[in-house]
């Protein structure tokens, strides 16, 4: 079970830092990521970590705003967010994939967790 928190209402330019614990599995095991969807839009691509922590992926758009990491011991993957943007307004959603990195097609999911960038 993936359970997502840290989202919120945040000014143009502010921070957040996501937070998705995983529970029932051994999370070394996993390669996870960070989604999102805006209103009316497909799900998109975040950011992705492998299992070592040492291979990250950004989607152009978060590039050198966003950082994801890991914490083994805590079971836990982060999504620190700075310079947000109203674009950036979306449901974000943690995922997790025991093979392949972390994709829309992986089989773990979190629930979600609404962040709203004002202008």
């Amino acid at each position: 079970q993936l359970q997502a928190s840290g989202g919120g209402l945040v000014q143009t330019g502010g921070s957040l830092r996501l937070s998705c614990v995983l529970s029932g599995r051994p999370f070394i095991m996993f390669n996870m990521g960070w989604f999102r969807q805006a209103p009316g839009k497909e799900r998109e691509f975040v950011a992705t970590i492998n299992k070592s922590g040492v291979r990250k992926n950004y989607t152009d758009s978060v590039k050198g705003r966003f950082t994801i990491s890991r914490d083994d011991a805590k079971n836990t993957v982060y999504l620190q967010m700075s310079s947000l943007k109203p674009e950036d307004t979306a449901v974000y959603y943690c995922a997790a994939d025991p093979v392949r990195y972390a994709s829309t097609s992986s089989s773990y999911w979190g629930q979600g967790t609404q962040v709203t960038v004002s202008s």
